[in-house]
């Protein structure tokens, strides 16, 4: 890979967006810039995610395209935080400018009104509405013809013409009664229309300023959990109050009762109760003692508490999940795509009807044609509105996954949103999903031949795998002297394997016994049966070609377990069990936790295919839910994948949705929220599309020669800004909305026997290296997008680097993988 090649990433903030039309503008710019490879602009959030290659282009550089298209964009470290006080002072300074326009339009209006014949009344109305027009509503102006310079047009163009003209044709009227007089018009003045409609527009975008805060309200709480300050201990033993920006990795540090925990760590000395609701959703505290893990946010309840800070600052749980969270509000579901292309013509289409509405008023030859025409023009372009367009998305997704937050579920993007009201079939993984993922030693047993060092070496060589049933092992043997290994070779699916003193050593399941011809002694074999029907799984241990003892470990069931899959299976959900254990070890869990459907001895790439069979032979809509990095594969080619929590990082990087507390009745609460905020999308864009179908055309004339209706430009005002404020009001009570469990309708085909039966692996398989993978995430960006590649299933590791890659139709050339590669992860190398 070259090294002088990086992929970046930056948040931004966005100024001078009056609308849907400005942020499609924007995005638009932003793609054409060399290097970029995706962008989300949020009108809503007035924020922008970039992804950039550093080689090709920079932040200054980004800033400074969309600063020659007419806009402003800032760097913003923490979007919640930097944009938080700009949207404060934004929308304070539209409330001043709003109340100015009121008052000095409520007299334009009285005059307008009841002494529209006053000649000095007129006079008076034509100073005031210029404050109006120019002063409270000069921003409209400027913006116009800074997009007029960009060849650009967008909602401010709109209602600086609308207004504009308005006030124009009321001047001349004003100042050259006599030219309309000798043409036959009563020279109308029109001034209260011209400064109403700043009002009104200045009304709706404040309390669209105002409501579009409580879209971000879950990012300003869960910002909020940070402490500003801490108690560390220095190396006399002596505490001080330090910034929470002063700490590092390491440090030491204290938290009294009721103060909140500053970084993630682990507990030294003392002995406490921690609120973790802002985790788990559940209200009762979590006890802590000696090396119990904390985590940032959380509350310490009645004791005191020293602990070690191992993750701090960007690093913390708490900051990942804002980060998430923020990225999630961001994202667009595919219909917004529809959207954003719609708000991109709507201005100029906008202009050019209202210019038409103009002409067949003027050609219609009747009395009063030009003064009927150029209020149809006015009150077109006024009452378009591409806002409630822009906002009707946005809002919704900023609510849904807001809530989601508060309930301990985070959202990654739209995608998820639009994928789980679709789900039929959860397909779960058993340790650390089903079960506490916290196996522990039930029963360990020796032969006679087994070497006086065997726990020691079974230790060691447990200790170099991050399987929780080999950190399990490890953890609970008696501590000993580290064994020095050779060879040592990870299995996924099977075991571990080293030489240790001249033998070859195999620790794992029954199947790495089997592939290498070792016999399991009768005797051991039915005690290890028994164990497996107890819901334990067997770990054998073999020494050359000899079986020399057997560990068995058990993994409690989460208590949460049994209600969320009861809840699944009143659903309508089809649920399924699949796991990497023996067949009786499944089947005693598979029993006990009330699932029907399961299957045993799953490899990684097992369970991608079988997930991946049942979407495309019986057109399943599958969830996914696992933790483990071994369940990566299976969790991308899901539609929709779910991550446990506490599980590993590259589940979580590959999921759509993480269950922060690892609870699984939080899945049909995010099921149901997805579908409670795409109910929301489709409403809001419904309210949105039918508003500008009825009122433009209304506002152009058709009623007039029905009933003789012709609104009044004020109105269309007024109407405008009711349309964004009622979209955005609409998404907000989202989150007062009851969410319930959606039932699953249609009828599901059965899963025919003969796709349950373990077939020969007729597949071709075929192994690659894989050069610059530096880390997990590289290896899981190298699987998903090798897993993208229709008929491939691949399964990578990073020790050693190879990628095992299964076609189903027919071996694909190298180039062909590595195109794969390079367009969905970047520069890995891959070699036969």
């Amino acid at each position: 890979m070259d090294k002088s090649r990086h992929n970046y990433s930056g948040n931004f903030e966005l100024r001078g967006m009056s609308c849907a039309s400005c942020a499609a503008r924007i995005e638009r710019t932003l793609k054409k810039q060399p290097g970029v490879n995706e962008v989300a602009v949020n009108y809503a959030a007035a924020t922008a995610k970039v992804y950039w290659d550093s080689a090709l282009t920079d932040a200054e550089s980004l800033c400074r395209a969309v600063q020659d298209a007419g806009y402003e964009m800032l760097v913003a470290r923490d979007v919640a935080d930097s944009s938080d006080d700009a949207a404060r002072l934004h929308y304070l300074a539209l409330r001043r400018k709003m109340a100015w326009a009121i008052a000095l339009s409520l007299p334009v209006v009285v005059i307008g009104m009841g002494f529209m014949h006053w000649i000095p009344g007129q006079w008076i109305s034509f100073v005031l509405s210029s404050i109006v027009l120019f002063g409270m509503g000069g921003q409209f102006y400027v913006s116009a013809f800074r997009q007029l310079r960009h060849r650009s047009c967008n909602m401010d163009t709109l209602v600086a013409l609308s207004t504009g003209i308005a006030w124009a044709f009321s001047a001349s009227n004003l100042f050259f009664p006599q030219f309309w007089l000798d043409h036959g018009i009563e020279p109308h003045v029109y001034f209260e229309a011209a400064s109403v409609i700043i009002a009104f527009i200045l009304i709706g975008r404040t309390l669209e300023a105002r409501a579009k805060e409580g879209t971000t309200s879950a990012i300003r709480k869960l910002m909020g959990l940070r402490p500003k300050s801490v108690v560390r201990i220095n190396s006399d033993g002596v505490g001080e109050e330090v910034s929470i920006e002063a700490i590092v990795s390491g440090d030491i540090l204290m938290v009294r009762s009721g103060e909140r925990i500053p970084a993630d760590g682990s507990v030294i000395s003392g002995h406490s109760f921690v609120d973790e609701s802002m985790l788990s959703g559940e209200p009762v505290p979590v006890e802590k003692d000696i090396d119990s893990k904390l985590y940032a946010g959380t509350i310490n309840g009645n004791g005191t508490l020293q602990f070690r800070a191992d993750t701090v600052g960007a690093d913390t749980l708490l900051s990942k999940i804002i980060r998430m969270v923020q990225d999630a509000q961001g994202s667009k579901p595919p219909v917004q795509k529809l959207v954003d292309k719609i708000a991109s013509y709507f201005v100029p289409v906008i202009i050019i009807l209202a210019v038409i509405s103009f002409l067949i008023w003027l050609f219609a030859c009747g009395s009063g044609a030009l003064i009927h025409g150029v209020l149809a023009l006015v009150t077109v372009l006024i009452i378009a509105c591409p806002c409630a367009l822009g906002l009707a998305t946005p809002t919704a997704i900023m609510v849904g996954v807001g809530r989601a937050a508060t309930n301990g579920i985070l959202i990654k993007d739209a995608r998820a949103i639009e994928a789980a009201p679709t789900i039929d079939t959860v397909v779960l993984d058993k340790t650390g999903t089903i079960t506490q993922g916290h196996p522990e030693i039930k029963h360990i047993e020796w032969t006679e031949s087994a070497p006086s060092d065997a726990a020691d070496i079974l230790a060691s060589m447990e200790r170099m795998s991050d399987h929780p049933i080999a950190i399990a092992i490890a953890n609970g043997l008696p501590a000993a002297h580290r064994v020095d290994i050779s060879g040592f070779e990870n299995m996924p699916g099977h075991g571990l394997k080293g030489c240790i003193k001249g033998n070859i050593w195999f620790v794992g399941n029954k199947r790495l016994l089997l592939r290498h011809d070792i016999v399991i002694p009768a005797g051991l074999m039915a005690h290890a049966e028994s164990l497996e029907a107890d819901a334990s799984t067997v770990i054998w241990v073999a020494c050359g070609p000899s079986v020399i003892g057997l560990v068995a470990v058990s993994d409690p069931i989460r208590t949460t377990s049994f209600d969320a899959i009861s809840n699944m299976k009143q659903m309508g959900l089809d649920v399924w069990l699949l796991t990497g254990d023996n067949e009786a070890t499944a089947a005693a869990v598979a029993k006990i936790a009330g699932v029907s459907n399961w299957r045993a001895s799953m490899l990684p790439q097992d369970k991608a295919e079988f997930v991946d069979m049942l979407q495309r032979r019986y057109n399943r809509k599958v969830a996914m839910v696992g933790d483990g990095i071994n369940d990566s594969a299976a969790l991308a080619t899901a539609t929709l994948g779910i991550a446990m929590g506490q599980g590993s990082d590259i589940a979580m990087d590959v999921a759509g949705i993480t269950i922060i507390s690892s609870d699984l009745r939080r899945i049909p609460i995010a099921i149901g929220l997805s579908k409670l905020t795409l109910r929301t999308i489709r409403q809001n864009l419904f309210w949105a599309f039918i508003y500008n179908v009825i009122a433009i055309p209304v506002a152009a004339g058709v009623l007039y020669p029905l009933c003789g209706f012709l609104m009044n430009p004020m109105i269309a005002g007024a109407a405008m800004a009711f349309s964004s404020v009622s979209v955005v009001a609409n998404s907000l009570l989202l989150n007062r909305r009851r969410i319930t469990l959606p039932i699953v309708q249609l009828p599901l085909r059965p899963i025919e026997e003969s796709d349950l039966t373990p077939k020969p692996n007729i597949i071709m398989k075929k192994e690659y290296k894989v050069s610059g993978m530096m880390c997990g995430h590289c290896r899981a960006h190298v699987e998903k997008a090798l897993n993208s590649i229709s008929g491939v299933k691949a399964t990578v590791t990073l020790e050693p680097p190879v990628a095992t890659v299964q076609f189903a139709d027919g071996e694909l050339p190298l180039d062909v993988l590595q195109s794969g590669v390079n367009d969905k992860a970047g520069e890995y190398q891959l070699s036969e």
